[in-house]
């Protein structure tokens, strides 16, 4: 292109020293040659196009679980790729931007701006099925607000379009990821049945009033209705998302009540209209009565009217006619199936409010008839009486691992942080809450210690043997008896008790036992040795630690360390595997002879044994087989009968240096 253009330039400079025919001739080749050589150009770029087109064929697979971040942006080499390197990479930069550009305005169905839009599309669903039918039958209030009604039929004409737009960039789970293609996300909707009712919602039947006038329109947009699909889903969100779904229930019953007693009322007043305004005293009095005449009388009286029908209670004009008959036949039917649904749903509801106080308050009398039945006294049935009704009031009778047992570990772990102190972070999976009522002994002065306890709220004392004085007092955040489950060598107490705790009033504690504090430490190390040095400094305060015993202890660690070295170099040396971790770590958790018959210890042990038996196996068989080879070597070299010493040292030294290869 560029070596036409200035071959066409130097002609165009030396026309004027030719003639004015040959000038036209040169000048109109010279354009025919550049529009050959832009055809050329274009129809090279063209094929470069298509076959990169059709190489680069998109995987869906790939396109689900590899991001935009991840795809190979220079995509398969092609015959063209050397000399249009630089557009192919700007042309993918390009759709790599227009890409990321569709994925941000994918909404999430679980995004709070894609809740908003529903409470959008929600107040338009809802005004088109309150307002049209009212419209519809009471021409009256239809003619009197003309340009209010049109303006707020097409803003919400404007919010079912804009709905249209917002389902079409709305994402889907696709085996747990979200779909964010926008092409997926498109044929999706257009294979869904929702995308034809959304078409019809929107197509322009209002403008019919231009032929049959503007008294019709409310008439002529029943079509909208078609969305109410998108009021329920608003409903179900919103009962997911609130924190009192019973009460919201309840509303949302009243509600679909309020909107069919609404429908009906509009319904027999556009039925009165058609048999006759006042005709018989079933029907609608006539509006030439000024009573009856007004807007507002006649709505008010028409919803009476459907309340005391749907509901079957009070009294109505009796019907005339067989249409009215029949009327008010469909009227009893659906009064019965609202009448059902509210007794069956209000029932059910009230049910499960109420579970938690019938389910506790079962417990509470089998205790009582337990108590009555096996003559407790009156003070202790007192007071484990005052103990329910302290749980009740607290609203501490909720089971949170029978609550929470649904939810994943992760979930459960995040609630637990959000919900319990911050010191309890790692160990709250482990805790299990216990309430104790005043003057409950927690624990007392030399009984073996089988768990640690926590403080959430409440007062405990630190009673002396007498069981009166109080030598301190423990508050929320505290936390006791971890010394006598920690194992700390050179405690005279051992594993027993070394105080007695008191509860002062209600306290609630968490209680964490013995084996899950020793599954917790063991990934914590240094926590288990902060807890062990807290436990020595208390223990040496009150004279409870034998130091001697310490030392003894430092010193057997140290020697069982030793020991696990040599044990590793000799395993290393003979198998070529080092101990296994279990191993090397058992004695910091297992030094007591009771532990030492631990499962663990037996299957280290029972290991190391047979790895030794195959060991010394192994080198039996070597040994025998070298014995055997150098008596065949021997044999045949016949330097043991030789009587030539030279020979004999010869037949020696290639003798051991066979046996030197054997080996």
């Amino acid at each position: 292109m560029h070596r036409a253009t200035v071959g066409f330039t130097m002609y165009y400079r030396r026309l004027p020293t030719l003639g004015m025919m040959e000038s036209q001739v040169i000048f109109t080749s010279y354009i025919g040659y550049n529009w050959i050589v832009s055809m050329v150009m274009t129809l090279r770029e063209w094929a470069q196009k298509s076959l990169a087109d059709e190489t680069e064929r998109p995987d869906s697979f790939l396109e689900r679980f590899r991001g935009p971040a991840h795809m190979d942006p220079q995509g398969p080499p092609s015959r063209f790729s050397h000399s249009h390197a630089g557009s192919d990479a700007d042309g993918e930069n390009r759709r790599t931007r227009r890409r990321r550009k569709c994925n941000i305005l994918v909404l999430s169905p679980s995004d709070d701006a894609y809740y908003h839009w529903l409470m959008v599309i929600g107040a338009a669903v809802f005004y088109n099925w309150t307002m049209l039918v009212v419209r519809a039958c009471f021409d009256e209030l239809q003619m009197r607000n003309v340009l209010v009604w049109l303006v707020l039929d097409y803003v919400c004409d404007g919010v079912y379009i804009l709905d249209i737009a917002v389902r079409l960039h709305t994402g889907f789970l696709d085996q747990g990821l979200m779909v964010k293609d926008v092409r997926r996300l498109r044929e999706a909707y257009v294979r869904a049945s929702q995308c034809k009712l959304d078409i019809c919602s929107i197509l322009p039947t209002d403008l019919l009033y231009l032929t049959v006038g503007i008294g019709y329109t409310p008439l002529l947009r029943f079509n909208r209705l078609l969305r109410l699909p998108r009021l329920f889903e608003l409903f179900e969100r919103t009962e997911t998302r609130t924190g009192y779904p019973n009460a919201f229930r309840i509303c949302k019953l009243v509600l679909y009540i309020l909107v069919i007693i609404h429908w009906n009322a509009c319904g027999y007043y556009s039925f009165s209209k058609v048999l006759g305004l006042g005709t018989d005293s079933w029907v609608y009095p006539n509006g030439s009565d000024p009573e009856f005449g007004s807007l507002s009388r006649s709505y008010i009286y028409c919803l009476y009217w459907s309340t005391l029908t749907l509901t079957t209670i009070g009294e109505t004009p009796p019907p005339v006619r067989d249409e009215e008959y029949l009327f008010l036949i469909f009227d009893f039917l659906i009064g019965v199936l609202i009448f059902a649904s509210i007794v069956g749903n209000v029932g059910s509801m009230i049910s499960n409010m109420n579970a938690t106080r019938a389910t506790f308050q079962g417990r509470v009398d089998s205790l009582k008839h337990y108590m009555h039945f096996r003559h407790v006294s009156k003070g202790l049935e007192q007071r484990v009486i005052h103990w329910f009704d302290y749980l009740w009031t607290n609203q501490k009778t909720i089971d949170e691992q029978e609550v929470l047992r649904s939810l994943p570990n992760k979930l459960r772990a995040e609630i637990a942080i959000n919900v319990h102190l911050d010191t309890l972070k790692k160990l709250v999976l482990k805790l299990r809450p216990q309430v104790f009522s005043p003057g409950d002994f927690i624990c007392r002065k030399g009984d073996v210690g089988k768990e640690m306890y926590i403080i959430k709220d409440g007062h405990l004392a630190v009673v002396g043997e007498d069981g009166v004085t109080q030598l301190a007092v423990l508050t929320a955040g505290s936390s006791f008896g971890e010394i006598s489950i920690l194992n700390i060598s050179g405690s005279k107490m051992g594993n027993r008790r070394t105080a007695n705790i008191q509860s002062l009033g209600y306290s609630d504690l968490f209680c964490l036992s013995k084996q899950d504090l020793t599954e917790a430490l063991q990934e914590f190390p240094h926590a288990r040795a902060q807890l062990e040095q807290r436990g020595r400094d208390i223990l040496r305060k009150e004279g409870l630690l034998e130091e001697v015993n310490v030392s003894a202890g430092e010193e057997l660690e140290e020697k069982v360390e030793r020991l696990e070295t040599s044990v590793d170099r000799l395993q290393v040396s003979t198998i070529g595997s080092p101990l296994p971790h279990c191993c090397r770590t058992y004695h910091r958790h297992c030094i007591d002879d009771d532990k030492r018959r631990s499962p663990c210890f037996q299957t280290c042990l029972a290991r190391l044994q047979s790895e030794f038996n195959s060991s010394q196996l192994r080198m039996k068989q070597r040994i025998t087989a070298v014995e055997h080879n150098v008596a065949t070597v021997a044999r045949g070299s016949g330097f043991l009968s030789d009587p030539d010493g030279d020979e004999s040292a010869s037949g020696g030294e290639g003798v051991r240096s066979e046996i030197n290869i054997r080996l």
